[in-house]
């Protein structure tokens, strides 16, 4: 069972507070690479690092490590995170939701059950509601009872595979290795409202801007929206976000307003003050992305226009050339920020 477990505690799990945005937690992924490569991404709001290399680089222990980048998140970027490290990425995850007071805790490998064992089973990391009130039907009401039952109880209990994994991590051990991932591309605008708007032909103008926007940065970027979404900020500030996944990746301005407009309506904003809409897209590289023509001649002449368009954009500067409705709303109800 030892070679389960590295010779060290090597591997931090860090987390962000449950709000944190999500150009935060970009931001917080990328002050964690200044430490190390080998950052695993895990949405929305944790990741993984192996140290190992950065122990070495830095001269300094993991401890010292993860205090560090505690304070730079908090110093720099005003995130709070919580941060755990130990040998594997079972034991460092649920040290980090429970730091202690300064919010780092390390677990070195002699220590690991001493954390795991007195604490009650649905702490376990990956354990599943289901298969928690599973195993307090049958008296296991702690991660320490889970382990001390045999190998052959468990997958009796809870299945092969999933028996088997849970009773590997009830003591600690969890092979995975941290396999470096970033985050999907993203692209978003806002227009922020110079008065909270009741007008509902100026958020829908407002939007069209913000699609129009969009598509022309990801044709220029080679890039295309695999889903768009729309955050509308009312005048209390409470937010209101939902999104669609497009029925296949596009850079075209038109793939992108049509599902827009139906976020937008359903909303079903009626009177609402807004004070604020956004709009992002999750991307591809377009060359991925299989080219079908349609058999509708109105929409192929205005994908056809598009690069003039844009063209004309690049060389006057954007917004020269666009929708009707954008210029009729644009310069007395919002402004873009």
């Amino acid at each position: 069972m030892k070679g389960h477990e590295p010779a060290e505690a090597s591997i931090l799990h860090l987390r962000c507070r449950p709000d944190t945005t999500e150009t935060a937690f970009r931001e917080v992924l990328a002050l964690l690479e200044e430490f190390s490569p080998t950052v695993e991404a895990l949405p929305p709001s944790a990741a993984l690092v192996d140290l190992r290399g950065a122990v070495r680089f830095f001269s300094r222990s993991p401890y010292q490590l993860a205090e560090t980048i505690r304070l730079r998140a908090l110093a720099r970027l005003g995130v709070d995170t919580r941060i755990g490290v130990s040998s594997t990425y079972t034991v460092a995850a649920m040290a980090s939701a429970l730091p202690g007071s300064k919010g780092v805790r390390l677990v070195p490998p002699g220590e690991v059950t001493s954390l795991l064992w007195p604490l009650e089973i649905e702490a376990l990391h990956g354990i599943g509601p289901v298969q928690a009130r599973t195993l307090r039907g049958y008296g296991l009401h702690t991660i320490g009872a889970l382990a001390a039952m045999p190998t052959s109880t468990v997958v009796r209990l809870l299945g092969g595979r999933a028996g088997r994994l849970l009773h590997e991590r009830s003591h600690g051990h969890d092979p995975r290795p941290v396999t470096p991932r970033r985050l999907p591309l993203s692209a978003s605008e806002r227009i922020h409202f110079p008065h909270d708007t009741l007008d509902p032909a100026a958020h829908r103008a407002a939007l069209l801007d913000l699609v129009v926007t969009l598509g022309t940065r990801l044709r220029a970027q080679r890039l295309a929206a695999t889903t768009i979404s729309v955050t509308i900020t009312l005048a209390d500030r409470s937010t209101v976000t939902r999104s669609r996944r497009l029925p296949e990746a596009s850079f075209h301005t038109e793939d992108l307003r049509s599902p827009a407009y139906r976020i937008l309506d359903s909303f079903a904003l009626q009177r609402a003050r807004v004070r604020q809409i956004a709009a992002r897209v999750e991307m591809t590289e377009a060359h991925r992305v299989a080219r079908q023509i349609s058999l509708d001649d109105t929409r192929e002449s205005r994908l056809l226009l598009e690069p003039v368009i844009d063209k004309a954009n690049a060389r006057f500067g954007p917004g020269t050339v666009g929708p009707a409705a954008t210029y009729r709303h644009a310069a007395d109800h919002a402004l873009r920020t």
